[in-house]
């Protein structure tokens, strides 16, 4: 009887090839998830770099992670510029636009990414897709006060939409951010012109900020059967 062997952890591969673009005296940001865990792990494996590194982090749960491996971490609110942002996704493409749908916590991942000089994308390779799928949903937060309005002008802008408010882990409440805010799950049929929809979106008033990361990464680094590969992007328009 064969002796079934373990699945690759690809995302641990693409986290060992990431730690290679960290050196020493840098301010660096991580995500949240698990991969996120691992570049963590073998920055921390290497004392000497880790004693030189400043961390910071877009999550919680990773700022928590970080303090317990005894590292130097601070809240993003202390940087106006990092040196790079890693984070995963849901999906991107092959203009690295990404949807960072699933944590609800885009906002401030995608203010850390914007202090970076450089934004890389980590995890494996089933992320990407030649062009951004309806797969998964894009997510707006939205102060309550313009939840209805906001809702409102999608559905007459995209009349086949489907808006829901995103709901706690295990209850029928909304979900609502640090700040306070809702949480829109946004499904299209069709996904629109991304230029288009980034902007549209983003000037409806109330809303905070959306999970489409149009443009905004300048690597990905991915791993899978065939490899840990880096991808760059391809502008296209």
């Amino acid at each position: 009887m064969p002796i079934p062997t373990s699945q690759p952890d690809y995302k641990k591969q693409a986290a060992q090839k990431a730690f290679q673009f960290v050196q020493k005296g840098q301010i660096i940001g991580l995500g949240d998830g698990t991969t996120m865990l691992h570049l963590a792990n073998f920055i921390v494996a290497d004392q000497s770099l880790a004693a030189s590194i400043t961390f910071t982090s877009s999550s919680a749960k990773t700022i928590d992670r970080l303090k317990e491996l005894g590292v130097s971490v601070q809240s993003p609110y202390a940087f106006s510029k990092i040196d790079t942002y890693f984070d995963g996704c849901d999906q991107f493409d092959r203009e690295l636009n990404a949807l960072k749908s699933g944590g609800g916590i885009h906002t401030m991942e995608k203010i850390v990414a914007c202090m970076a000089s450089e934004f890389i994308l980590v995890g494996d390779a089933e992320k990407y897709s030649e062009k951004l799928t309806t797969r998964y949903p894009i997510v707006i937060e939205i102060i309550p006060a313009a939840i209805t309005a906001v809702i409102a002008q999608l559905q007459i802008a995209f009349p086949q939409v489907v808006a829901q408010l995103r709901q706690s882990p295990g209850s029928l409440e909304a979900a609502f951010t640090e700040r306070g805010n809702y949480l829109l799950n946004v499904t299209f049929q069709v996904l629109p012109d991304l230029s288009y929809i980034n902007n549209f979106i983003k000037m409806l008033p109330g809303v905070v900020e959306h999970s489409l990361f149009y443009r905004m990464a300048n690597r990905a680094i991915v791993a899978g059967a065939d490899g840990v590969r880096e991808i760059y992007p391809l502008v296209v328009g």
